[in-house]
């Protein structure tokens, strides 16, 4: 999913999401504590393993950088659980606008902040053996209210993942309020899918949702006006010594403590910087979870079975031999979130 050249907000600096400052966690240790490159993450003791992101086609390949700056990097290998892996999914993207779309027709929000976490899960499934652990990193931006963003991101407008996969999903697509609008609705996306992911990973396979909170300091502005970086680098890091904010080193350090299970955190939860806790009430639905589910099969299955696939919808291509069960909400008694 190549994305044509436009202004983007890189880093997950507002109210989670990732973070450039957010590290990895190297040979079972505390994370690096600084800026990486495009990818999701297979691991707790590995070396780094880069993949381009906003191209799923280079989903199997090491050492391809995103020309957009995603939020976060990935690990490959053997996590600190036993005999099974840790998974951190930290990729992400904030742009200025609703409008920039991937050559195969995906909105680019979208497709790195959703897509790409549900790519890698699918690829790298039979990497997992029990215990092992998921976690993608989301933003508290999903629960849309001055508590959580403090007015800085609109809350999440939610629509038919057929209409997200695509541009112009929301009023005004031009502005940057539609661009961190497409940004918080992905986030929220992205907690669904960890909940979807809860219901059909198997026994043992757990799938939980880190929030890091507003980290500044990253490279969130950097394509905004003078002001607006002068203060994410040099003004808004203050916060971090109140409540408010959180520190690249403090989250990278969280981080490591829920993807090593040192935090322990139900599969299907979510991790509200240090403490498991409620995600927003509208982001227990799981009607709208196992659509989405359906919907990022459809538009991942391109890359899986190499079967050309559309975001306006069509028929689910074979994606292959798949180890994520259908969701028995009712038989399994696996929670979808916990509530």
């Amino acid at each position: 999913m190549t994305v044509r050249r436009a202004r983007t907000l890189p880093g997950g600096g507002c109210c989670g999401g990732g973070g450039d400052g957010l590290g990895g966690v190297r040979n079972g240790g505390p994370p690096s504590g600084r800026g990486d490159t495009a990818g999701t993450v297979l691991a707790a003791r590995a070396a780094a393993t880069p993949a381009d992101v906003v191209r799923p086609e280079g989903a199997g390949r090491s050492g391809g950088r995103s020309g957009a700056g995603p939020e976060g990097a990935s690990r490959t290998g053997s996590g600190g659980r036993g005999s099974g892996a840790a998974a951190r999914g930290n990729a992400g993207m904030q742009y200025t606008d609703a409008l920039t779309e991937t050559p195969d027709g995906f909105e680019a929000t979208f497709a790195v902040n959703v897509l790409a976490h549900h790519l890698f899960v699918r690829l790298l499934q039979d990497r997992f053996t029990a215990p092992a652990r998921i976690v993608i990193t989301v933003s508290d931006t999903h629960f849309g209210d001055f508590r959580h963003n403090m007015g800085m991101v609109p809350g999440p407008v939610w629509r038919s993942p057929g209409v997200l996969a695509r541009t112009g999903a929301f009023p005004e697509p031009h502005t940057a309020a539609a661009g961190r609008t497409a940004y918080s609705t992905s986030k929220l996306a992205a907690v669904h899918l960890v909940h979807e992911y809860a219901r059909r990973l198997p026994a043992g396979i757990d799938a939980v949702a880190y929030n890091p909170g507003f980290v500044p300091g990253t490279g969130l502005a950097r394509n905004a006006g003078p002001v607006a970086r002068f203060a994410m680098r040099r003004v808004l890091p203050v916060l971090t010594l109140t409540p408010f904010a959180t520190g690249r080193e403090a989250a990278g350090r969280r981080l490591a403590d829920v993807v090593l299970g040192t935090l322990r955190a139900p599969t299907g939860s979510y991790v509200d910087r240090d403490r498991v806790d409620r995600s927003s009430e509208e982001s227990y639905d799981e009607r709208r979870e196992g659509e989405l589910w359906e919907a990022a099969e459809r538009f991942t299955a391109a890359y899986t079975a190499g079967t050309d696939v559309v975001p306006d919808g069509g028929t689910v291509p074979d994606a292959g031999t798949s180890r994520l069960a259908p969701a028995d909400r009712a038989a399994t008694g696996r929670p979808g979130g916990q509530r």
